[in-house]
Formats: structure tokens, sequence, C-alpha cells
């Protein structure tokens, strides 16, 4: 292999594994979905996770990145109140992003991972956690479950992430 040639493999790679690409693709899906909001930060987040502790589900607010709520449902995530009313309604959503040319229009080829605490959420939140696989090169969807993913899965390698 020619140097030029282990130089532009390693420029695929870390463009494939850069996260300014998922939140892009993340910006995209959320500018495009009408009752898709974004994770709440801060406060808001901690009162919505500590509001859902409290009804039994424990989950990291990394397993999503938005929320999908009723049309026209408007939320203060500052108020437990409001959030304990809607939070049955809450559909959380994981979003998976690819503009690789080998993503193929059914998803064969989509290449992520999934986390513990997506895992954790999904088995917790049942048909209310999601996840959205989206290709940007074609602008395709597909709104899909961690379970039908792993059933789907041609291929799985699990790992262990470690923080020194």
């Amino acid at each position: 292999m020619k140097p030029i040639e282990v130089i532009e493999l390693k420029k695929t790679h870390l463009a494939r594994l850069a996260n300014q690409q998922g939140a892009a693709g993340e910006s995209i899906l959320l500018e495009e979905m009408e009752n898709w909001i974004p994770r709440p930060r801060g406060n808001g987040l901690k009162v919505l996770l500590e509001t859902l502790k409290n009804l039994g589900i424990n989950i990291r607010g990394s397993s999503f990145d938005a929320i999908a709520l009723p049309q026209n449902q408007e939320i203060d995530f500052d108020n437990s109140e409001i959030v304990k009313k809607v939070a049955s309604y809450m559909v959380f959503i994981e979003i998976k992003t690819a503009n690789q040319k080998r993503v193929k229009d059914d998803f064969s080829g989509f290449f992520f991972a999934l986390t513990e605490s997506e895992i954790s959420a999904s088995e917790q939140l049942g048909n209310r956690h999601k996840v959205a696989l989206y290709n940007k090169r074609t602008g395709n969807i597909l709104m899909t479950s961690i379970p039908e993913i792993i059933e789907k899965a041609k291929s799985t390698n699990w790992q262990v992430s470690v923080q020194l």
C-alpha cells in the first residue's frame, strides 16, 4: 500500500468518526421533524431525568438525542409537574447518522455503536424509545428500535469503553 493510500484511508476513517458530522445529522432531523425537540440541557434535563426516576424509569441523558411530543405540545422542562403530566406521551429518540456510499436504501451497510445507556433506556421505555437511522447522503430515515436492530444485525462486536 502506498503512503498516500494510507493517508486517504485515515481521512475517510476520521470523517466517519467525527462527532460534528453526527451532530449535523441530528440538527437536520430536528429541523425536519415537526414534533421533535432536542434533548433538554442543564436544569431542564435534570428535572426530566429526576421526574422519570420518580416514575420508576432510571435513564441517562446520553441515552437519547431528541424527544417526540404529541403534535403542538409544548413543555417547560423546568416544571416537574408539567413534565410528569406529559412523560407518558414522550417518545425518546436516539439518532444515528451515516453518509457513506456503502449504506443502501434498506440501510444495510449502516455501521454504528449502541451504548449501554441506550440499551438500558430501550429496555425501560419499551416502545417509547426509538432509534432514528438517518442517511445524510440520501435523506432516508428509518425509525426502528434497539430490539429490531439487534434482530436484523448481520454482525455484532461487543466492546468495553474505558476512561482513565
